[in-house]
């Protein structure tokens, strides 16, 4: 037996999408503004997962530049059907205010770690779309229509076919589904099954009273009947249970016959309260009623925190802690802001052994950040970097940041005292785009060459420390609050509309706001979890 323990995917990997191929399962994941976009992992057995392919790698599938916070690459859908691998995404340009600006695409490959073809434009209604390969052949893209009219949001499931062969939408666009009553109805999908087509979606907003819900029809185009049993899924109203915010699923049929719902999930570090790990990917074991409703395996409608399913464990290499800049290709686990990483601003080879960062924009720039960063995953975990940087101006930063977007982060890096014309270490803290040093005084780096530096996040409580290469770890200003970076406490302060879908990174960067693009030398970086 195969014991499985949720979140499978741990730490800002929210909205899976999943299919089985043969004995191999893949489960995409959406990344918002961090580029490459679209995560997707790989399993042989459902327990353990690895990352193989992030497929929009390529500014002519995925132009982020000018996205605000959370915008960018939202609920991608993995499909297959005769050989070829379909990813369906949003790429939301803005979502601030009554108006949504989005626009969905198709991508294909034979080769799901291989290169992704150039885009096929489907539409811009609404986001979440999702595409379904009918029993006749006919392909179908469904999506929620964003309205903005008196701040609805969600004007109803929308379904129209997508010809493959013109590369286009193709005949009518029918409203399948209007809610029922029920607030913000997103990331529908469509499946077959026993002479019904089953619409399975998000409801409730992504907050905690998420939830899955379902609907049938006899017809692709509808009526369509909700499931007397809704929600199908949902922690609402159980504020104890340990995988909260459960919803927005996608089904898979293993081969044996069981089906499986992958599903959002977050895990607050108090009752109902904040999750630094941002939504993440769960599992849960599914079966089809006598009467061809779907239910969990359970017996309830909150998904267990642990499973055990028949088979063999199939593991995959641990991930390596510690990167020394030693190869000519960057951490897997790396994501940039927005725009894809190029030699010209991140390298490997003009100093060997090390990753030399050039200067760009701020951290709170929307464009052409020189920033490479990491998901938190762990509640207790540190990240750590050694590097060496000489800055002339206060304009000049560089070091290890904890991030949640441009208006939400802590950064401890070197940069230039002008009062005391020396290099100094100093801690900025950005709250709701209000910045702070925490630090009553920059540390003195003066006769310092390189400096190691690092964080440490304890659930809450984060900590930051330095220390000259091979001495002993000193703290560097007090304990901050850590859960600061998470939705929900950007929610808490910004409202419901502007949007927080993502979680905590860990990670380096590089400032330069004078233009002349001082570059800073990084020899390693690592995370682990303690």
């Amino acid at each position: 037996m195969i014991k499985i323990e949720n979140p499978v995917l741990p730490g800002f990997q929210p909205d899976p999408s999943i299919i089985r191929v043969g004995e191999d399962y893949y489960m995409a994941t959406s990344t918002f503004e961090w580029f490459p976009g679209a995560q997707i992992h790989h399993s042989r057995d459902l327990k353990h997962w690895r990352l193989i392919a992030r497929p929009l790698n390529r500014l002519s599938q995925l132009d982020m530049a000018g996205n605000p916070d959370s915008c960018g690459v939202w609920a991608p859908c993995l499909t297959y059907d005769k050989g070829t691998f379909y990813l369906v995404y949003s790429n939301v340009r803005s979502f601030d205010g009554v108006w949504k600006d989005v626009h969905n695409y198709l991508v294909t490959t034979q080769d799901i770690t291989g290169e992704w073809s150039d885009p096929i434009y489907l539409n811009s209604s609404g986001f979440d779309p999702s595409l379904f390969h009918a029993p006749d052949g006919r392909k179908w893209v469904v999506n929620m229509l964003a309205d903005h009219r008196d701040n609805r949001l969600f004007g109803g499931i929308v379904l129209q076919e997508f010809d493959m062969e013109t590369g286009k939408m193709t005949g009518p666009v029918r409203m399948i589904f209007e809610g029922e009553g029920i607030k913000n109805v997103e990331g529908p999908h469509l499946y077959y099954r026993n002479g019904y087509y089953y619409l399975l979606m998000a409801a409730g907003g992504t907050e905690y009273d998420h939830r899955a819900i379902l609907a049938r029809s006899r017809d692709i185009t509808g009526p369509y009947e909700a499931h007397p049993g809704n929600p199908v899924l949902t922690t609402q109203g159980h504020p104890d249970w340990p995988l909260q915010k459960a919803g927005h699923g996608d089904l898979v049929e293993a081969p044996d016959g069981q089906w499986y719902i992958a599903f959002l999930c977050g895990r607050p570090l108090s009752t109902l309260g904040r999750c630094t790990l941002g939504r993440e990917s769960s599992l849960a074991p599914v079966e089809w009623g006598d009467d061809d409703w779907l239910y969990l395996t359970n017996g309830i409608q909150m998904p267990d925190p642990a499973f055990s399913i028949p088979g063999e464990e199939v593991p995959f290499p641990q991930p390596v802690e510690r990167h020394d800049f030693d190869t000519t290709e960057l951490p897997e686990e790396f994501q940039s802001l927005r725009v894809p990483v190029t030699p010209d601003w991140a390298n490997l080879e003009e100093r060997p052994g090390f990753l030399r960062l050039y200067g760009r924009e701020s951290l709170s720039s929307f464009h052409y950040q020189s920033l490479l960063a990491r998901r938190l995953q762990h509640f207790d975990a540190t990240a750590a970097t050694a590097l060496e940087f000489q800055p002339t101006t206060f304009q000049q930063m560089a070091g290890l940041v904890a991030y949640y977007n441009t208006g939400h982060f802590y950064y401890l890096h070197v940069t230039w005292d002008e009062h005391r014309q020396k290099r100094v270490l100093d801690l900025i803290a950005c709250d709701h785009y209000a910045m702070s040093h925490p630090m009553s005084q920059c540390i003195d780096l003066q006769g310092v060459g390189r400096v190691e530096i690092k964080l440490h996040f304890n659930r809450a409580e984060l900590q930051f420390f330095y220390r000259e290469e091979a001495g002993d770890w000193q703290k560097a200003g007090p304990v901050l609050d850590g859960s600061i970076l998470s939705d929900d406490y950007i929610m808490e302060q910004c409202g419901r509309y502007r949007p927080a879908f993502t979680g905590a990174m860990v990670g380096i960067c590089c400032q330069d706001l004078t233009g002349a693009r001082k570059p800073a030398d990084f020899d390693w970086f690592e995370y682990k979890a303690v």
